[in-house]
């Protein structure tokens, strides 16, 4: 592949060492769209049966640990009917398999790179780092963009998962190649319990379900159809729920527990029930929101989960409910991204067990409990597209390279209380910001408080054009580096990407660098 002025001065500047950051770029921006496939042959909406990822397995424990085996390798589904479709899956499923974990047991997840050594069609070397999206995890297990995996390599993760439950997802960040990669498949639900969350009322069981949405395009041959619209973001025209394209779900008459994560490279979303009743809000990024909140509708970004309960007792059997979409600004659509899935609502008897939401789910929550005068500074994170270049601050992931990974945003000392405020001066599109590591409270948007579904805490926060936000931030635990990006991938990958260092005078900082992948075959798990 040819090699650019820019990535020339990379590889001029980091020569052969160990972490340089790779050079390929992929083709995707250039993809013509003519092969696309017609939007006859995609299957109807709510004509394809709902399905739920399986449940992974550890293949050991001990006193205190699961351990994990993940591979990460090719595998070919049935999306459009009668056609194949190749994709890459954790254990070869897509989405990945669901972690089901309790609070205090520390998990090993070994990954395995066996992709091929050559992307098919666009021609890049599918290295890979898997970031769990949501966990305080060290700097050399956190999914560090430049921490890569090649194909031929594996490298353990060690996550200590002593956070409040939550939903976290599980997803590749290798640099560069986030967007294709997560495009092929590379994304999964991870689920956090706790006590607090098992004893409430609410959904569990066969009545918490994930649901996991992302939009793809494909090529009149069931292949995968890959464009970046300029470097501004991918849109599909096939809207997948855990990985089938409109499905239907039959449902019973009580209430459900859906935990939704926008697994979507760039798309964002707007909830709302086609019968226009209420859904309940109990919880954000970060797990159970002190109170729950009722809402017709909420904007998602990507990365952001939102537990939602929906009430399906008010309905005669035989109804069906559409979850719709209504598109916020800054997306491609097409004729069916309004719709996402249908439930169809069945007389089948059940259990009458957890089927309520309480007025009071997480009062004591610490980041919501954080005050706004237990800031110590401010902090302005400005997201601004400039000269072909997506920036943070007016800098890029390559200055952090360059700067052999020693440049910071920002460097807070450990427990501090920062306010930052992200802005996005720009029209055009949106970027949905994730901080790693840290959970935060929104203190406003656009000078005014944050809306009904934002009220408890979280990780991403969307910032639509011409947006600002306020976040409220402890920095507690954590030493070392940690990356700020917008989770748009596509924007991701070129290059709106920086990090900023968590300080602790006392204790030496992890090196996000410490722990490089080894190569196969496999040591002991």
């Amino acid at each position: 592949m040819e090699l650019s002025r820019k990535d020339l001065l990379k590889m001029s500047v980091l020569g052969a060492a160990a972490v340089a950051l790779p050079l390929e770029r992929s083709v995707g921006a250039a993809t013509v769209l003519a092969s696309r496939i017609a939007e006859s042959r995609l299957p109807p909406p709510f004509t394809t049966p709902f399905s739920i990822p399986p449940v992974i397995q550890p293949v050991r424990s001990d006193a205190t640990t699961d351990y994990y085996r993940v591979s990460m390798e090719p595998t070919t589904v049935e999306v459009i009917p009668g056609l194949q479709t190749q994709m890459w899956g954790y254990n070869g499923v897509v989405p990945g398999p669901t972690f089901q974990v309790a609070q205090g047991r520390r998990t090993v997840v070994r990954q395995i790179n066996n992709l091929p050594s050559v992307h098919p069609v666009l021609n890049y070397t599918p290295w890979t780092s898997v970031h769990l999206h949501g966990s305080a995890s060290l700097p050399e297990f956190d999914g560090y963009a430049s921490d890569i995996t090649n194909p031929g390599q594996y490298k353990d993760y060690q996550y200590p998962n002593y956070q409040p439950a939550r939903t976290l997802w599980y997803h590749d960040h290798g640099v560069h190649h986030t967007a294709e990669n997560v495009f092929m498949g590379l994304a999964g639900q991870y689920q956090l319990s706790d006590a607090l969350d098992r004893s409430l009322p609410i959904p569990h069981g066969e009545f918490d379900v994930p649901l996991i949405v992302s939009d793809k395009m494909f090529n009149s041959d069931g292949s995968l159809l890959f464009s970046t619209n300029d470097n501004s973001g991918f849109y599909g025209d096939v809207i997948l729920v855990n990985g089938r394209p409109w499905p239907v779900m039959k449902v019973k008459r009580r209430k459900y527990r859906f935990r939704i994560l926008n697994a979507s490279p760039s798309r964002s979303y707007n909830w709302s029930l086609d019968s226009g009743d209420s859904m309940a809000v109990i919880a954000t990024d970060a797990g159970l929101m002190p109170t729950p909140q009722y809402v017709k509708s909420f904007r998602h970004g990507v990365a952001e989960r939102y537990e939602v309960v929906i009430d399906f007792a008010k309905y005669q059997p035989g109804r069906r409910v559409v979850l719709r979409n209504t598109s916020p600004k800054n997306n491609i659509n097409f004729t069916n991204t309004n719709k996402i899935m249908a439930f169809e609502v069945v007389d089948d008897s059940f259990s009458e067990a957890d089927n309520s939401v309480p007025s009071s789910l997480n009062p004591n929550q610490a980041t919501m409990l954080l005050k706004e005068s237990d800031a110590v500074q401010t902090r302005t994170m400005n997201f601004v597209r400039a000269n072909g270049q997506w920036t943070i601050n007016g800098t890029t992931w390559e200055d952090v390279v360059r700067s052999r990974f020693m440049k910071v945003l920002a460097n807070p000392r450990i427990d501090d209380v920062e306010i930052w405020e992200l802005r996005n001066p720009s029209g055009g599109w949106h970027h949905p910001a994730h901080i790693h590591f840290i959970d935060f409270r929104i203190l406003s948007r656009n000078g005014r408080p944050p809306l009904p579904h934002e009220l408890g805490a979280k990780d991403v926060v969307f910032l639509g054009e011409n947006e600002s936000v306020r976040l409220l931030i402890k920095f507690d635990g954590g030493r070392g580096k940690y990356m700020i990006h917008c989770h748009n991938l596509v924007h991701e990958d070129h290059d709106m990407m920086s990090q900023f260092e968590i300080r602790d005078d006392v204790t030496p900082a992890h090196d996000p660098l410490s722990n490089l992948a080894k190569w196969l075959p496999e040591g002991d798990l």
